[in-house]
């Protein structure tokens, strides 16, 4: 036979312990707080390799962790890609523009519309999903940076995009209108390029350099944990020009020197800022 309820046990409030979605729900604000104001737990190199060569869980749960990132990051770009398929013939449209328009484009293979539309919609899914890609990025690498590290790179996803943009941008508006010329006339002889190759040549291009331009902000952030010093940046600038003109020439299609001298410039001008933003990250490291 089952106790008599008191009176009031229909009036009875459930506790959030019973609820473990309310429980973590009503915690989410300590959490947060506590990830950005609580330091990381600092241990010598030597210290930490000794530790995971005894302990490889430990180990196992960072790859578990990442892997768990690079799951969502991987589904999540893969699930934009597809659903970008419905707007590549705008942007194949957009893409095709510095050469005449897609009418210029002729396919020699039957597969080859399909290939083009899934590597433009590859790359406009990365551009959508640049953001939610260093989120993934940022939440396995936070909790072993300090507070105010983790603050900050929370507020640099911003200009992760615009800068992967910007150089997209350029090598667009820039680079497209005087590479394309030389390359379509070379040596007079007329050229009926195909949308393979020729997506394949924009796509490259805007992806490398929307990548350069990400350079001073990752400058900033290893001068930022102390891998680079900027005194190192500055002495070594004459180095640097000869590495640039070497990136430059593989990245330029064209043996023009022009385009050459038009790849290298902002990569150069990159370069120095990323020198000062070295010094200003090595400043507030002191």
């Amino acid at each position: 036979m089952n106790p008599p309820r008191p009176p009031n046990a229909q009036f009875e409030r459930p506790s959030p312990s019973r609820f473990p979605r309310l429980r973590a729900l009503l915690a989410l604000p300590r959490r947060v707080w506590a990830f950005f104001t609580e330091p990381p737990q600092e241990r010598p190199l030597d210290q930490a390799l000794e530790e995971a060569i005894r302990h490889p869980d430990a180990l196992w749960e960072h790859l578990n962790a990442l892997r768990r990132h690079l799951f969502r990051a991987v589904v999540v770009y893969l699930t934009v890609a597809f659903a970008m398929l419905a707007a590549v013939p705008y942007l194949l449209e957009f893409l095709a523009q510095p050469i005449g328009g897609v009418q210029a484009l002729q396919a020699i293979e039957v597969t080859e519309p399909i290939g083009v539309s899934m590597r433009v919609a590859l790359l406009a899914a990365f551009v959508v999903t640049l953001p939610y890609l260093y989120l993934e990025l940022y939440a396995f690498v936070a909790p072993g940076l300090y507070p105010r590290t983790r603050v900050l790179g929370l507020f640099l996803m911003p200009l992760v995009l615009s800068l992967f943009v910007a150089g997209m941008v350029f090598a667009y508006r820039f680079f497209l209108p005087v590479a394309l010329p030389f390359l379509l006339n070379f040596m007079g002889i007329p050229t009926v390029p195909r949308p393979a190759s020729y997506i394949r040549f924009v796509t490259t291009l805007l992806f490398w350099t929307g990548l350069a331009f990400e350079y001073p902000l990752v400058i900033f952030v290893v001068a930022r944990m102390g891998w680079v010093r900027a005194r190192t940046l500055w002495k070594q600038w004459r180095l640097a020009i000869v590495v640039i003109a070497v990136l430059a020439a593989v990245i330029t299609p064209t043996v023009d020197p022009l385009n050459m001298l038009l790849v290298m410039a902002p990569l150069t001008g990159l370069y120095f800022i990323g020198a000062v933003l070295a010094t200003i990250a090595q400043r507030n490291r002191d």
